[in-house]
C-alpha cells in the first residue's frame, strides 16, 4: 500500500468539526524544518486532499501544525490575551509505506490526538 498522510480537526467544545483552520505540514531533516504543505480545514473539519499524497510521501520525521488560535479568533470564541492556545505543533515519524491519519481534538483549553486509521 503506497504511503500517505491525512488529518481531520474536530471543535469538542462545541461538538462539530472544525471548519477553517489551518494546517501546516513540515519535514524535519538534518535540523531543518522545511514546509510541505498548507492548508484550510473544509466543512467536514478535514483538508480536501491529502496533506502529503502517495506521489510525494516518504518515510522520516514531519510535523503539523494547527492553527488554532486564529481559527478561535475567526469563529467568535471568546478571546483571552494570550490565548492559552494559538499554534499546536505535532510532532510525529511515519516509518512505513502506509495511511497515517494524524486528528486533533480541540477546545480553547485543551486539545488531545493520535495514529488513527
Amino acid at each position: 500500500m503506497p504511503g500517505y498522510l491525512t488529518t481531520h480537526v474536530l471543535d469538542t467544545a462545541r461538538g462539530r468539526p472544525a471548519e477553517g483552520m489551518q494546517v501546516v505540514l513540515f519535514r524535519l531533516e538534518n535540523g531543518q524544518r522545511t514546509e510541505l504543505a498548507r492548508m484550510r480545514t473544509n466543512h467536514d473539519g478535514r483538508t480536501d486532499r491529502q496533506i502529503l499524497p502517495e506521489t510525494d510521501f516518504a518515510t522520516g520525521t514531519y510535523e503539523l501544525e494547527f492553527h488554532a488560535g486564529d481559527w478561535m479568533d475567526a469563529t467568535g470564541i471568546e478571546p483571552e490575551n494570550p490565548r492559552f492556545l494559538d499554534v499546536i505543533p505535532i510532532r510525529f515519524g511515519m516509518s512505513q509505506q502506509d495511511h497515517y491519519h494524524v486528528p486533533l481534538l480541540v477546545s480553547p483549553f485543551g486539545f488531545s490526538t493520535y495514529r488513527g486509521s
